[in-house]
């Protein structure tokens, strides 16, 4: 029998995935070890300051103070690890998987990885990653072989950040082994954390989920997105479609347009399974391929209605344009990705004086050559336009409508504004 008082786990990565996997396996009684090697992170954990908006400070100071978390970003303080869990970025280098990131990690648990022990890969990523990348790197570098000597499996992560009704515990949890005992044992870890675990047959399937998940957003963002522009110029409202739509009780599902998409999920994980079918196949995902060259190009289109509503003016340049929110969705701090920034930045490039307000991210993302702002009767009266890219709940939208000369509304929130 298991004991979650006598077990140790080590969660690599304490970002949006990582963090509130460390901070709920605290909370259950396991003892964490928070690792990650960006050490401005791991100070401000250690200070008990939490850079995720759905966990707080003071349950990190908390966990910190009851000795159940201890962030690090020192190897030497993963000795004695009994689960290992692997949550870092897998980013797209030249349209191609980036998985050093994970390799990295793989390399620095394995030097205290003992018989018996579990690992789990968390990050998104192409189908076969685990046996193929993750077991043989293992095996290579200490001689114990996945399922004989340790447990090894996959389980993706379903964050999805400022979320106020499916978080970590609530969402289930597909998960999945290189084995039978694999299984059982990367089950029995989120069994204690997550309310229901969803087994599936092998790595493979549970990597394939992610990219599931994910490709039928950004499929479905790219369908709406592209019908938007059509309707625009059908004169016809996308808005009023979509919610006419949406009272259909079966066969539609609610999307809506907006200037693209962002975070580190839809612009990249789609991809992966597109790369995958190119580099194992030879053959081309189209509908991936299509969906990535809308979204792209979405903020883009953006800017050329800027330009066309204000068409009394022969360029941009000079023209003062507020945006309103960097993230890229609402009430989160993630600008990973976000097309507000490729909108502002486009802006900039046309000369615009950029002008941006947004009280959730940290402003080490903002663009270069943006200024931030309050928004405010001056800011907005003295503009030429703003563009509502990011609905966050703080924004005042009733100030925006009273005293904005001109709104280029993405999110369908400001009445009378020129809607996306």
């Amino acid at each position: 029998m298991r004991d979650v008082e006598q077990t140790t786990v080590a969660v690599f990565g304490q970002g949006y995935v990582g963090l509130p996997v460390a901070i709920r396996a605290a909370g259950v009684g396991f003892r964490v070890i928070g690792f990650d090697v960006d050490e401005h992170k791991i100070n401000g954990l250690r200070r008990g300051i939490s850079h995720v908006e759905d966990i707080a400070s003071s349950v990190v100071a908390a966990s910190i103070e009851n000795g159940s978390y201890f962030p690090t970003s020192s190897t030497d303080d993963l000795a004695g690890f009994d689960i290992a869990v692997i949550s870092v970025p897998t980013p797209l280098t030249n349209d191609a998987p980036d998985l050093r990131f994970i390799e990295s990690a793989v390399d620095m648990l394995c030097p205290h990885l003992r018989p018996g022990a579990t690992v789990i890969l968390e990050s998104t990523t192409y189908p076969g990653t685990t046996d193929e990348l993750v077991a043989p790197r293992i095996e290579r570098a200490t001689g114990l072989a996945a399922e004989r000597d340790y447990f090894l499996g996959y389980s993706p992560e379903r964050i999805d950040p400022g979320n106020p009704i499916w978080n970590l515990v609530n969402t289930p949890k597909v998960v999945s082994g290189v084995g039978p005992a694999s299984l059982d044992a990367v089950q029995w870890f989120f069994d204690q954390c997550i309310d229901k675990t969803i087994p599936v047959r092998t790595t493979r399937e549970a990597e394939m989920t992610k990219l599931l998940e994910n490709t039928f957003r950004h499929v479905n963002i790219a369908l709406i997105n592209e019908l938007a522009m059509f309707a625009h110029d059908l004169d016809v409202d996308i808005w009023e479609v979509v919610d006419a739509a949406a009272t259909k009780p079966f066969g539609f599902m609610r999307f809506t347009p907006g200037p693209g998409v962002g975070g580190h999920c839809l612009p990249v994980d789609p991809s992966y399974l597109s790369w995958a079918v190119e580099n194992r196949l030879g053959k081309t995902f189209r509908f991936v391929e299509l969906a990535n060259d809308i979204n792209r190009h979405m903020p883009d289109y953006v800017v050329r209605r800027l330009e066309a509503g204000l068409a009394e003016r022969k360029s941009l340049r000079g023209a003062e344009v507020v945006l309103v929110g960097m993230s890229y969705k609402a009430n989160t701090s993630d600008a990973r990705e976000s097309p507000s920034v490729h909108v502002a930045n486009r802006l900039i490039d046309l000369g615009a004086s950029v002008r941006i307000v947004d009280s959730h991210i940290d402003e080490r993302n903002m663009p270069t050559g943006a200024t931030e702002i309050d928004l405010t009767v001056e800011t907005l009266e003295s503009a030429e336009a703003v563009i509502v890219l990011v609905d966050h709940d703080d924004v005042d939208i009733d100030l925006i409508e009273e005293h904005a000369q001109y709104v280029l509304d993405c999110r369908d929130v400001v009445n009378g504004a020129d809607k996306l």
